[in-house]
This record gives structure tokens, sequence and C-alpha cells, in this order.
């Protein structure tokens, strides 16, 4: 009879990394989630944590599969002489529709990209969440943090308000 997992053991899942700066820096149009094609040093290190996806993009290869460039991923420390290189461009596993249509957003729309929004792990697998996103421009960025400031001013006003009425009952 085969053994039940204990309760108590640790389930490695959940976000591992996230880019921060991607909804402040661009607008997301389009969500997508894809399986990366990994070694085994890397995702040791991703279930520990290591990875930045900051300075992380996707590209199409000649051959019309998607790489991810520039995510950095730490070496792990017990691979010693068998470890990776931290930023090489890792392949990332779509459905062969879900990358003609991600090809032809970013031929029909000007100024987009594919970033990594964040990095998880599901059922024991690494996964990326990718956005097909248009760079913001400087006075969109100045938009959000004056939207951003008068809704916290209104809600700060509404407390006030709020307040001033239960004291005065």
């Amino acid at each position: 009879m085969a053994k039940k997992r204990a309760a108590a053991e640790p389930r490695n899942e959940g976000t591992v990394a996230q880019h921060r700066r991607a909804r402040y820096d661009f607008e997301i149009l389009q969500h997508y989630d894809a399986g990366v094609a990994l070694l085994g040093s890397e995702i040791k290190a991703i279930r520990e944590g290591k990875a930045n996806l900051s300075e992380g993009y996707a590209r199409f290869s000649d051959r019309n599969e998607l790489w991810l460039h520039n995510v950095h991923i730490a070496e792990y420390q017990a691979a010693a002489a068998d470890n990776h290189s931290p930023t090489r461009a890792r392949k990332l596993l779509l459905h062969r529709a879900e990358l003609t249509r991600l090809r032809r957003a970013l031929e029909e729309q000007p100024r987009t990209t594919i970033i990594p929004l964040r990095m998880y792990l599901a059922r024991g697998l690494a996964k990326v969440e990718l956005g097909l996103a248009r760079g913001k421009r400087q006075y969109d960025k100045r938009q959000a943090i004056a939207e951003r400031e008068s809704d916290r001013a209104i809600a700060r006003a509404l407390r006030r308000d709020q307040r001033e009425h239960v004291a005065a009952r």
C-alpha cells in the first residue's frame, strides 16, 4: 500500500518572484500563463525563492518559439560544478494557438512587448505569468499617480466625516 503524504510536509507552491514595476511602467493588455523549460539546478534555486524578473522580457525565435531573456535565477549552491548560467535564455512552453495569438498581437499593435509579471510554482512546476504590455509614457505615469492620490484624499475625507458623525451622536 502506498504511503500517504504527511499533512505537515510543506508544498513549495505559490508566488516565487514578481515584477513589481511592471504595472507602473507598462499597460498590461493581456495575460498568459506559460511553463518554463529549466535545468535541475534552476528549479531548485527557484524553490528557494532566488529569482528576479525585473529586467526580463520574452522574444520569438526564428522557429516560432518564445524565449524568456534576462531573467536572473541565482546559482544553486549545492550544484557546485554543474550549475547554470544565471541569465541564460529559457524556453517558454505555450500552446501553438497561444503563440500564434501572441505573435499576431505583437505585429498588429505598436509599442508592445511581452514581459514576465510573476513566477510561481503550481503542483511543483515553475510557471511564468506573462503580460502583453504597452509601455506607458511619462504623462501616463503622472496621471496614474494623480488618480491614486485623489482616491486616497477622498477616502481620507470620507473616514474623517464618518468619525465626526459617530462622535456627534
